[in-house]
């Protein structure tokens, strides 16, 4: 398994969060409010279709809207892949953090 990049791990959360309502906008904007600084549309764009070209992600289009000029949102879900693989990642970062506490814990002793 190829693992997942921070920002790649951002977006699928970010996708698990919104759920119908995540394409990019939504996307970049949810991350944006959550790191407390403002991410540039292609800072989100790239990696999302990195993960849809891997199979992490399936897009699907929305109503079009007069709001947007006729034109359809693509709409982001998570695939049992994509679960997969923030299972993975999840698992590997606790490990990893389990590992840097204890060590740290035992050079102050």
């Amino acid at each position: 398994m190829e693992y997942l990049s921070q920002r790649e791990e951002q977006i699928l959360l970010a996708i698990g969060y919104l759920r119908e309502d995540a394409y990019l906008v939504a996307i970049r904007k949810h991350l944006s409010s959550i790191m407390g600084r403002e991410l540039s549309i292609g800072a989100v764009h790239i990696p999302l279709r990195r993960i849809e070209k891997q199979g992490l992600v399936a897009a699907s289009f929305g109503e079009s809207t007069a709001v947007r000029g006729g034109r359809r949102k693509k709409i982001y879900r998570l695939t049992s892949a994509g679960l997969a693989a923030l299972k993975e990642n999840k698992k590997v970062s606790d490990r990893l953090w389990t590992d840097y506490l204890k060590a740290n814990a035992l050079s102050k002793i």
